[in-house]
Formats: C-alpha cells, sequence, structure tokens
C-alpha cells in the first residue's frame, strides 16, 4: 500500500530539517558574512554569498542522534591577479580573516575547497569562496591542487527546480527519504551531490502525471529507475554536473563505495516494491518499517486512515492546454524505455551590453537572443538525438509559431540553436534514440518576457 498520509507525518517529524532550524541556520550565515564583510582584507572584496547544495535545494534533513546537518554556501570575492596567481591563497585569506575574528576564532578549519565554522550544536557550516571572472566563467579554489575548479550554482539549483517541477514537487521529498535511508541504514554512502543528480537526472518528462503522483510512488519509480541504470553500470561511470558540462563529481567516490551503492540500491528498490505492492495494511506498514524503521508510523491524530483519492488536478509541468496545430509527439514514432540520462545544458551567446552565460543562471530572457543547447548523455554511441521546441502565450499562439513539431539532429553530439521570440515561459526537450527506442531525455524550460 501507498499509505500516502503516513509518509507526509514521517517526513515532517522525522525527516526534515523543522523551521527553528532553519531559521537559527540563516541567521548563523548572515552573521558569517556580515564577519567577512567587515574584515579589513577580504571585506572590501565581498560581493555576495550564495546558498548551495542541501540547503539550496531544500534537500536538508534533520540529523540523526550524535549525528550533525550541514549547510554550504559561496562567499563570492573579487577576482584579485596577485591571488588568482596562487588560487589556495583565497581559502587561506577567508580562513585567516575568521580566525582574527573574536567570535569564529576557535571554530574555524580549513578544507580542500571550503572554510568550516563548526558549532557548539549538531551543525557546522562551509564557507566556499567563489569568483566570477572576467570571461564569465565561475570558479571555486582546489587547494590540493592549487588551482580553480568551474561551478555554476545557480545554474544546478535552478537544474534541481526544474526537476523538482516535473515531479510535481515530489523530487525533493524523495531525495530527503533517500538521504534518510543512507543515514539510518549507514549499509551505503553517498556524497549528497551525485545523489542529488543521479535521482534528478531519471525524472522523465514523459508520463510524469502517472509517475510522480505522490511520494510513494515517486520513490517507487524513482528507485527503479536509477537501480536499472546502476545496473547498465557495472562500473564506476562518470558523474557530470547537469550545469557544467565538463565537471564531473568523479573525485566524491571510488569504485569500491560505487559498488556498494550500487548493490544497496538494487536491494532498497526490492524492498520498496514489496511495500508499495502489498495489499495488507499490517503488512505494508511492517514491510515500509524494515525501510525507513519505527518511526515510519500512523500519523497521531489518525483514527483509522483511508487513502483519500485526489480531489484536485496535480499542476501541469508545462502550462495546460491543447495540443498545438501539427504537433508532434516522440512516442507515437518510439516505444519509450528509459534506461540512461540525459541533460540539455543551455546557453544565451554574448551580445554587446547584455548579460550572456548558461540559461539557468539568468533567469527571464530578452526576445531576440542567440540561444545554444546541447544534450549530454552517457548512452553509449552510437545513437540519434530528436529534438522538440513547444512555444507557450497569445504572441506565440498569433504569430502561429506554438512550434511542438520534432526534429531530428543533424549531429547528435553537436549544438542546437534557437532564438527568443515570444513572451512566455516555453520549454525545449531531447529525446535519445538508440535500437529503435528511446532510452534516455531531457526538458529546459526558457522564460522570456
Amino acid at each position: 500500500m501507498k499509505l500516502v498520509a503516513y509518509f507526509d507525518s514521517f517526513l515532517t517529524n522525522t525527516v526534515n530539517l523543522n523551521q527553528g532550524r532553519l531559521d537559527l541556520l540563516d541567521a548563523r550565515v548572515q552573521s558569517l558574512v556580515v564577519t567577512a564583510s567587515l574584515d579589513d582584507t577580504i571585506g572590501p572584496k565581498v560581493v555576495t554569498h550564495i546558498p548551495q547544495g542541501s540547503w539550496a535545494h531544500r534537500t536538508i534533513i534533520k540529523p540523526l542522534a550524535g549525528r550533525e546537518f550541514d549547510a554550504d554556501f559561496l562567499l563570492q570575492l573579487e577576482e584579485d591577479s596577485d591571488w588568482s596567481a596562487d588560487p589556495k591563497r583565497y581559502l587561506r585569506e577567508v580562513e585567516a580573516a575568521f580566525r582574527r575574528s573574536t567570535t569564529y576564532g576557535g571554530m574555524v578549519q580549513r578544507k580542500n575547497r571550503c572554510v568550516r565554522i563548526d558549532y557548539a550544536d549538531d551543525c557546522h557550516i562551509d564557507i566556499v569562496p567563489y569568483i566570477v571572472r572576467d570571461d564569465d566563467s565561475q570558479v571555486i579554489v582546489n587547494a590540493e591542487s592549487n588551482s580553480f575548479e568551474d561551478t555554476n550554482p545557480e545554474g544546478f539549483t535552478a537544474w534541481m527546480k526544474e526537476k523538482d517541477d516535473l515531479a510535481h514537487g515530489n523530487l525533493r521529498r524523495i531525495i530527503r527519504l533517500l538521504k534518510y535511508l543512507r543515514d539510518y541504514k549507514t549499509t551505503f554512502s553517498c556524497k549528497s551531490v551525485i545523489l542529488t543528480t543521479l535521482v534528478g537526472e531519471h525524472i522523465r518528462a514523459s508520463e510524469a502525471d502517472t509517475r510522480y503522483v505522490d511520494v510513494p510512488t515517486t520513490l517507487k519509480n524513482v528507485a527503479a529507475d536509477l537501480d536499472a541504470w546502476l545496473q547498465l553500470n557495472p562500473t564506476k561511470p562518470s558523474i557530470e554536473d547537469p550545469s557544467c558540462p565538463g565537471t564531473t563529481f568523479d573525485h566524491r567516490w571510488d569504485e569500491a563505495t560505487y559498488l556498494n551503492f550500487r548493490t544497496q540500491i538494487h536491494r532498497y528498490s526490492q524492498w520498496i516494491n514489496d511495500a508499495y505492492d502489498e495489499p495488507d495494511r499490517d503488512a505494508s506498514l511492517a514491510a515500509w518499517q524494515r525501510i525507513f524503521g519505527p518511526d515510519f508510523k500512523a500519523p497521531v491524530a489518525a483514527a483509522p486512515i483511508a487513502e483519500a483519492p485526489r480531489t484536485a488536478p496535480i499542476a501541469p509541468v508545462a502550462p495546460a492546454g491543447p495540443a498545438a496545430p501539427g504537433e508532434q509527439f516522440i512516442n507515437d514514432r518510439y516505444p519509450m524505455d528509459v534506461r540512461y540520462a540525459a541533460t540539455i545544458s543551455g546557453r544565451v551567446l554574448p551580445r554587446a551590453g547584455f548579460r550572456h552565460g548558461p540559461i539557468r543562471n539568468l533567469g527571464r530572457l530578452q526576445k531576440h537572443r542567440e540561444l545554444r543547447f546541447r544534450a549530454h548523455t552517457d548512452v553509449p554511441y552510437p545513437y540519434e538525438v530528436w529534438w522538440k521546441v513547444r512555444n507557450y502565450g497569445r504572441e506565440a499562439q498569433t504569430a502561429n509559431g506554438l512550434r511542438g513539431q520534432l526534429e531530428q539532429a543533424p549531429d547528435p553530439r553537436g549544438e542546437q540553436t534557437e532564438s527568443t521570440l515570444y513572451t512566455g515561459k516555453h520549454w525545449i526537450e531531447c529525446w535519445v534514440v538508440k535500437g529503435g527506442r528511446v532510452v534516455a531525455t531531457d526538458r529546459h524550460f526558457v522564460e522570456i518576457g
């Protein structure tokens, strides 16, 4: 059984970080930023701060007894040519600034990419020096190699939001549950950014209204899709940052850690199926408790609980309405057999006097800008890539520009160029076809106005 109300209660009372701790976290970050801004050395270079990781993605969870929760934020600094000649100096200077503080001097640790502030309770905060360079590239520091690493924090957060929207808001909840499973069972380890990327990449735009209708259904389908993909990869695959092509998270785990993760997800996916498919309420509850422990239980006020059907429609992942004139659909041409990952990266091309760079960094775009998209996938080559652009809104409709036709890319590993013409929230979707079946897909939203 799905036991939807049980999942809601479990998330609220056991898994989610409570609002009081979130408020305290926010206050602590604000205090750290003020301290940095007042420092004589780094203060004049402080530009802003940007939440990242679980805090920014709203997937942070309550720590189990005896453990800590952590939050990361990027401290953006103006680039200094002398410091950039010795990149780890950014880390050294941020560390020195907090060691000079009477409040934080005894709480500081320097890590490879961040300065950690350890609080006496169950929390630590990582401060990551972050620089936006003159060429619009965004970098953080790797002290071990004394080099810069590309990053795109706001782009990753935007990608995460897009995937969560496709899953009707259930992706964040599923990631929290999987992180709780990791911490409660302690049978596998996986960095949160890798877990978020792997789960997010397996959210499908197709069949979203049936696969992600509630938390247990989303959990069942996501775990099954992730397990299927892991079983196709008997050795550790490269995990690319979906917001920063060319940057990977491969350094964050090794072959042994990956293989154990693969084994455990295979086991837990089957347990989730068993609990979901069990028709008897008591037996199903016992099966869910086998996964999540005794804190997974009936809501306090429940007596007895009936699983009520939804009375309101699920919010659509794109503006609702009929198909566009002449719109084509990939599943009319190929069967769906999604088992690999695909990610669309999109960039606004340079134009004098206007912002350019990754679309997910820029938010709403101006009209008459040129965009370039590329599909990144782990599907073994050769394969085909099919694209579809779908526009919405009165302007597009009046101009007969709703589109919706399928177009095969002449070079499947090449780029797709588009222009911003109509006000509204539109999307571009890609499908990777191999062996006459769709084996990977992704959707990228573009808002113009």
